[in-house]
């Protein structure tokens, strides 16, 4: 049975290339990269080159990119940091309702040592509205965070309009860019943000290394405490190997940007998107409907729970996820779901369907194809009824 992986938005498979570029780094090339001798200078000047292809995919200096072990110890190194060095001046930062846990937490570990934390509410589309940013900032607010796209919805939220009204309050911007980065074109400056979390795995590089951008002058505290590493700004030998390989990652993403191959992704991703519904009645698609990340299609199909969908689609050899916790043994609705105005009932049989370079027509078609007999199928089984009426 052919497999068929839709699942980029939780990781994507290491690129050949960039496995190729990783390679020498672990058994030939294995300097530490702050010793002075040739194999030092050898690991550091591959450090240097990395970062450099980092910076220029998304518009920053060099000196502003800082290697952390992913998305998730950026988020936290960016919150924690700025709340933690800026508390004499306030206490007071503003997120969202459908971030990533990686910030929902860390605000929430924040609101235990007394900061007060503003939870933004969405529209139905899982935008936030920009007047929103603005009557929420008080005189004490020190830091906004908010995602650039949304991981399981898919919408791309107004990152320059939400800076503006930011930036004239004089507030730290941080935005949660592991959707987006390689994605879709980023430019920091024209953004507007003063920090900016990445992950590898998210655009076909290797797990457990990513970066923040800290633009020059943002006043933060460490997280990580020790050596003198990544000019004194988180401690630990690098992760050379993986540095390396997020280097290549970024540089074949900026290629493939350049040339346009997102399109194609686009075209899959709308080719899906309307063979869903076409085919199968009382479904509704989540996220914006045009302001949304290239590869995302995510559903609610009615009275269905999430992972029987995904045990039937994993059968037929289908790899996808869905916004219910049930597979992480939560019987919880997604908060994203539910904060875009979902019944609980409904949020349960949601799917998400992301789709990456190297997926097909052939493979878009299939789906198509054995999804509504699938949804038929666990229809007829279901024991749960109600009013689906007003949820389109």
């Amino acid at each position: 049975m052919k497999r068929i992986y839709m699942d980029h938005a939780a990781t994507t498979s290491t690129d050949v290339e960039v496995v190729k570029a990783m390679e020498p780094y672990f058994s030939l090339k294995y300097g530490n990269p702050n010793s002075i001798h040739s194999f030092g200078q050898e690991a550091r000047e591959a450090v240097e080159e990395a970062r450099e292809k980092i910076a220029h995919l998304i518009g920053a200096n060099p000196s502003e990119i800082v290697f952390t072990a992913g998305g998730t110890e950026a988020d936290n190194y960016a919150i924690k940091g700025i709340a933690w060095a800026n508390q004499k001046k306030g206490n007071h930062i503003i997120t969202s309702k459908i971030e990533h846990h990686a910030v929902l937490h860390s605000c929430q570990f924040l609101e235990k040592q007394g900061f007060r934390v503003t939870y933004l509410p969405v529209d139905k589309y899982g935008l936030i509205d920009p007047e929103d940013v603005k009557k929420a900032i008080t005189d004490k607010t020190i830091l906004v965070t908010i995602m650039h796209a949304n991981n399981e919805i898919g919408t791309i939220e107004p990152i320059k309009e939400i800076s503006k009204v930011v930036k004239k309050a004089g507030v730290y911007f941080h935005i949660d860019s592991v959707q987006t980065v390689g994605h879709i074109p980023i430019d920091v400056n024209d953004l507007g943000v003063d920090m900016l979390s990445m992950s590898g795995h998210k655009f076909y590089g290797p797990n457990g290394v990513g970066a923040l951008y800290l633009r020059k002058g943002t006043r933060i505290v460490n997280l990580i405490d020790g050596g003198a590493q990544e000019k004194n700004r988180r401690a630990g030998t690098e992760n050379v190997a993986g540095i390396v390989g997020l280097g290549k990652a970024a540089e074949l993403a900026e290629e493939r940007l350049t040339q346009g191959k997102e399109k194609k992704i686009v075209r899959l991703r709308d080719k899906l998107i309307k063979g869903i519904i076409d085919k199968i009645e009382n479904v509704r698609l989540n996220g914006h409907p045009t302001k949304r990340l290239p590869g995302n299609a995510n559903f609610c199909f009615e009275f269905i729970e999430g992972e029987s969908m995904l045990l039937s689609l994993d059968m037929e050899g289908v790899a996808a996820s869905s916004g219910s916790a049930c597979t992480s043994g939560s019987l919880t609705a997604s908060h994203i779901l539910l904060a875009i105005g979902l019944p609980p009932e409904i949020a349960h049989g949601s799917l998400r369907l992301t789709l990456g370079k190297d997926n097909t027509e052939e493979e878009i078609d299939y789906v198509i194809d054995i999804l509504p007999g699938i949804i038929e199928k666990l229809r007829a089984l279901s024991p749960f009824k109600g009013n689906w009426e007003g949820l389109n």
